[in-house]
């Protein structure tokens, strides 16, 4: 954070980072907080700080939903699986639609890592024989890829019989 914004802003912009599961919420109410409340300090706020606080939703958007495509962390407790990642981008996505901010940057990274959870699925069910962790249907699952610009093909096909 630079040294120049107010650290209300700059505490603001920390909150709006670290929301947990709900950026856009914390979003408005940081804007809420800085430009209207009663309690606030009343800002006009520039639109660099507001790219700044925009830019912090969807950072923490991001991270929850990468969160959610890390094959490795489906069994931690912060772990949601691909059904919430789905939920999450489709927020992001309503989000981004409303402050007119783009969203291409995310939806390669989230394409990507959708790929790796799907082939490292794909993997451990032939070798481990063990439950699949996917927790939506096939449909969900190739909605969210056509979402993603991600052609599943028959490469994934063995994955609809695992799929909730």
């Amino acid at each position: 954070m630079s040294e120049d914004l107010p650290e209300a802003i700059e505490n603001e912009w920390y909150i709006v980072r670290n929301s947990g599961e709900t950026p856009e919420i914390a979003y408005h109410s940081a804007i809420y907080y800085l430009t209207r409340a009663q309690d606030g300090p009343r800002l006009h706020l520039t639109e660099a700080q507001i790219e700044l606080l925009q830019n912090a939703a969807v950072d923490r958007y991001q991270e929850i939903i990468l969160r959610d495509l890390q094959h490795a962390n489906w069994d931690t407790s912060s772990y949601r699986g691909i059904e919430r990642s789905i939920i999450n981008y489709r927020r992001l996505c309503v989000f981004c639609n409303r402050q007119q901010l783009e969203v291409a940057d995310v939806r390669r990274q989230v394409a990507q890592a959708l790929l790796v959870f799907l082939e490292t699925e794909k993997t451990q069910l032939k070798v481990l024989g063990r439950p699949s962790i996917i927790n939506c249907t096939y449909q969900e699952l190739r909605n969210y890829a056509d979402a993603l610009g991600v052609p599943l093909g028959d490469r994934f096909v063995l994955l609809a019989e695992f799929c909730g």
